[in-house]
């Protein structure tokens, strides 16, 4: 006898895993790939069930279907909210093979071999910045995620799908076999309760930013997170220690995890680390401009009317530490600055919005090399992430920008045009450097970098230091500090060095001596009333 949608009842109680009938229950928001999933279904035999749209759209390309309401013979009510919440729905995903075939013969509850379902789109709702309280409560999925868990915790007797990606590798398995293998239903049932996961992540989220009567906090009483794994690492920063990389389930445009690795080996702990301090550093850039980083630490820096000039001016400001660094690039690499890299010096990684397809056959030669391709994005801001002792330290992306405009002069002297455009370039770079940070540039290039000092003078004595050693000249030059100088010492350095311009934040108890000690040497100073500490 015929099911009023059409399909044969004596479809509905095929037995998993043996090749004869079976049912597939649809109902999805996402309905790519859909229709040619369901009729791919149809033709192994599947009965279908469906709800709601779902169901419209595969009447619509002409499958036989059979609303859920009338497989379960009650109604949809509430507006929707309940339609799949029946012992004839999730005893027909939770039945054991042989186990529980009695009882539901008894009952009468076919066995649902197949559950192809995603979720109501709550995240993509609630990401519009017009999103009511009202909107994002009705897009909370309620029998979506029951099902899946259903189906998913019953993966010997059920395949549990739930993205479009999966469709044509399920259909071929079943075309090929007749049924899905055991491992092949438990990493499916897997990724269905990831999606749950995230979706309560999501949801938890949200909710827990705000009430339905005030705004949204930026730090939610219940900080979830979101990532799934992109790969395990050989070891961590060191060989003794275990690792791997985590990716935002769906990363912004234009960061490290929106990235294509299209040549090299697999990246490791550190290249990770290292490439996401290069990249972070040299999208700030406009002009064409080279970074090459050494230990999460800009060691050269430098804009230029090329790719080549750039890479050029940023390893003359420290070829030792360039070695085994990272470079990054914010423009399309080309065959010449790829060969003048790769002849030059041992490079661990490379990355850029594009690469020739000449200069992919030249680093084509270095088989070793990690090469990146990240799109370029406007920087967006979103959350900071560090591990502590039992617990995670959240805050703000540090995407501060100064311009001229945001800085105060505080020195008898002010800058000239070229020492504007200097100061600022250092400042740029100085945000990227881990604190006590002095850079010390001229000429849109880097000429000094001192890093990670305990005590500020210091790193202006080891950015004075590298520049010597790199035989580069700092008369003239400007000085970026990434906070205040709580004394005149790091003054008197840079000035002996040969620094004529110098930005810092300002607001030390002290700072009418520092400014006292620049004007004493003829320097311009100005305050940007920002601080970049970098820990």
């Amino acid at each position: 006898m015929a099911s009023p949608g059409g399909t044969d009842e004596a479809q509905l109680q095929g037995d998993p895993g043996t090749g004869a009938s079976k049912l597939a229950l649809i109902s999805v928001s996402d309905k790519t790939g859909v229709v040619e999933f369901a009729r791919g279904l149809s033709d192994l035999g599947f009965g279908l069930l469906s709800t709601g749209g779902t169901a419209s759209a595969l009447r619509e390309a002409g499958l036989q279907v059979t609303d859920v309401s009338e497989h379960t013979g009650f109604p949809e009510i509430m507006d929707g909210r309940v339609k799949t919440l029946h012992p004839k729905v999730h005893g027909g995903l939770l039945g054991r093979a042989g186990e529980d075939d009695a009882l539901m013969s008894e009952l009468g509850i076919p066995r649902i071999s197949l559950l192809a379902l995603n979720l109501y789109p709550f995240e993509k709702v609630t990401a519009n910045p017009g999103c009511s309280f009202e909107d994002a409560i009705e897009n909370i999925d309620i029998g979506g995620p029951a099902m899946l868990r259903s189906a998913a915790k019953n993966f010997r007797s059920v395949a549990v799908v739930t993205a479009p990606t999966q469709y044509n590798a399920v259909l071929a398995e079943l075309e090929e076999t007749g049924a899905l293998a055991e491992q092949t239903r438990y990493r499916l049932s897997v990724d269905a309760f990831n999606l749950v996961a995230r979706y309560d992540d999501a949801i938890s989220s949200w909710l827990s930013a705000r009430t339905p009567s005030e705004p949204a906090n930026a730090f939610p009483g219940q900080a979830n997170t979101a990532f799934s794994k992109a790969q395990d690492l050989r070891y961590g920063e060191n060989p003794h220690q275990q690792a791997a990389w985590y990716r935002d389930t769906a990363p912004a445009p234009g960061t490290l995890s929106d990235m294509t690795q299209v040549q090299g080996k697999e990246l490791s702990f550190n290249n990770i680390a290292d490439a996401d301090a290069a990249w972070q550093c040299v999208r700030q850039f406009e002009a064409p401009s080279c970074v090459i980083v050494k230990h999460a630490n800009p060691c050269g820096v430098a804009s230029a009317v090329s790719p080549l000039e750039a890479y050029e001016n940023a390893y003359a400001t420290d070829s030792t530490s360039a070695f085994g660094g990272v470079i990054a690039f914010n423009t399309e690499v080309d065959e010449e600055t790829a060969a003048t890299i790769i002849d030059r010096q041992f490079v661990e990684l490379m990355i850029a919005p594009a690469f020739t397809a000449e200069a992919l056959q030249k680093l084509a030669s270095k088989q070793n090399i990690r090469v990146l391709v990240i799109p370029k994005a406007d920087m967006a801001g979103g959350l900071n992430i560090r591990s502590v002792g039992g617990g995670m330290l959240l805050q703000s992306t540090d995407d501060a920008m100064v311009t001229r405009a945001d800085c105060q002069v505080v020195s008898e002297r002010a800058p000239s045009e070229q020492e504007w455009n200097d100061l600022l370039f250092a400042w740029k770079v100085g945000k990227m450097v881990k604190s006590n940070a002095i850079v010390y540039a001229a000429g849109e290039r880097t000429l000094g970098v001192g890093a990670g000092q305990m005590s500020r003078v210091d790193s202006a004595r080891i950015a004075a230091w590298k520049a010597h050693d790199a035989g580069l000249s700092l008369q003239g030059s400007a000085m970026a500090s990434d906070a205040f100088f709580p004394f005149r010492d790091g003054i008197d350095t840079a000035a002996q060095a040969g620094v004529v311009a110098v930005i810092q934040p300002g607001g030390s108890k002290r700072d009418d001596e520092v400014i006292a000690a620049a004007n004493e040497h003829g320097m311009t100073m100005v305050f940007t009333g920002i601080r970049h500490f970098r820990h």
